[in-house]
């Protein structure tokens, strides 16, 4: 233990998040075989194999199990050092991912992100807006805008803000078809709806709620895909307000009869939610879907 190495931890929790070796690299910015020699050296100076390789990728032992809690404790304690001891606490400055499914994300978050740049000039923003579960736990996302509440853990979830669904569809579409008088009217309809079996939040499976059963025409894992579509014809679709409700190629349809409400959430993972730099990305999302909380709601 006197050649035990701390600085060897760090790349130990990136295979352990990734189960993959070139993913960690990648992560950290190093080749995958100096990677590969800190890990075994880690596992030299402890006496222990922390790892089963095989061509799946890496998966953790017994050993390595139990001494992710203790490098994910030295993490958050090393982070927190540099930020309180190393004078950044009230400096914003590092890098900031945020998870986000690709609607909120593209539709929403990304046109603001140049305004929460211009007020922390020293902080890199990477914005993944994708139809994905991002893990927390293996460091995905920094920041996670989910349409799902997760399960318990080691996580601090609020909620961000409810928001409206309904259903829209283009004129030339609505022109071309039978008219719709009432919800039995949809019988018949072409739908663009979510791909079943790449949904992988249920709060998403819109149609269900709306179509008679089997329908549809189109499916697409990405809500803009979705959108698209509809603008060209292809027929009836679920919209979240903030994307729909503005646009004047779209017409509402049965707004009497058909309003779906969900939820999005913010998650942080516990160890990183004191970073300054998390808390000021948290603040100014928070404080941007406040000041336009209209955008969310049908009129």
């Amino acid at each position: 233990m006197a050649e035990f190495d701390w600085n060897d931890l760090k790349p130990f929790l990136a295979v352990a998040r990734t189960g993959r070796l070139t993913a960690a690299a990648a992560r950290l910015g190093v080749d995958h075989s100096t990677l590969s020699r800190r890990v075994a050296a880690l596992e030299h100076r402890l006496g222990a194999k922390l790892f089963d390789r095989s061509p799946g990728g890496y998966d953790l032992t017994e050993q390595g199990t139990r001494l992710v809690p203790i490098a994910e404790e030295m993490e958050r304690l090393a982070l927190g050092a540099a930020e309180r001891v190393g004078g950044t606490a009230l400096s914003v400055e590092g890098t900031v991912r945020i998870g986000s499914p690709e609607g909120f994300g593209s539709w929403f978050l990304a046109p603001r992100i140049a305004a929460l740049r211009e007020r922390h000039p020293r902080l890199r923003v990477q914005l993944v807006a994708a139809s994905a579960v991002f893990s927390l736990s293996r460091r995905d996302a920094d920041v996670v805008i989910s349409v799902s509440r997760p399960p318990s853990g080691r996580l601090t979830v609020s909620r961000l803000i409810d928001y409206d669904l309904a259903l829209y569809a283009a004129p030339a579409y609505l022109a071309a078809q039978p008219p719709i008088g009432g919800a039995a009217d949809l019988r018949g309809h072409r739908f663009v709806t979510y791909i079943e079996d790449l949904l992988h939040f249920p709060e998403l499976d819109f149609v269900r709620h709306v179509a008679p059963e089997g329908a549809a025409s189109l499916e697409s894992s990405n809500l803009v895909a979705q959108l698209r579509a509809t603008l060209a014809g292809a027929g009836l679709c679920v919209l979240p307000a903030f994307l729909a409700a503005g646009d004047p190629r779209l017409v509402r349809v049965l707004p009497d009869e058909v309003a779906l409400t969900r939820s999005l959430w913010m998650i942080v993972h516990q160890d990183l939610a004191e970073l300054a730099r998390v808390k000021a990305v948290v603040r100014f999302i928070r404080e941007a879907v406040e000041a336009e909380r209209a955008l969310f709601k049908l009129g």
